[in-house]
């Protein structure tokens, strides 16, 4: 098993708890470039609200880092806040939960979303 198939392994398996427990769900998605962050239903058809770090914003800054995450952290909670959602379930798509991933979901909780 590669790294790429192993972390798809343990995202499968994160995702099929959140179903179980029929909750939204945060799912963030990055690359050694960019960090992606997308709310999405309980089933998973459709996507509510986005950030991204290729966002017009975010263009002339650093995209690749801790503080770039933070702050589409707290831009995703922002979004979700206006579209009354507040309660979600923090779907880390099988990355470890450190670095640019744990300051996003930092950065969520203190812009006020509970998971």
């Amino acid at each position: 098993m590669n790294k790429k198939s192993s972390r798809l392994k343990r995202a499968k398996r994160t995702r099929c708890r959140i179903k179980t427990i029929d909750a939204v769900r945060l799912s963030v998605h990055k690359t050694s470039q960019h960090i992606y962050a997308q709310i999405i239903t309980s089933d998973g058809a459709k996507t509510i609200v986005a950030a991204s770090t290729l966002e017009k914003e975010f263009k002339a800054k650093a995209t690749s880092n801790v503080d770039a995450a933070r702050e589409i952290g707290k831009l995703i909670a922002e979004r979700a806040i206006q579209s009354n959602i507040k309660a979600i379930a923090f779907d880390r798509s099988g990355y470890k939960y450190h670095g640019r991933i744990k300051a996003l979901a930092d950065a969520a909780r203190e812009g006020g979303l509970e998971f």
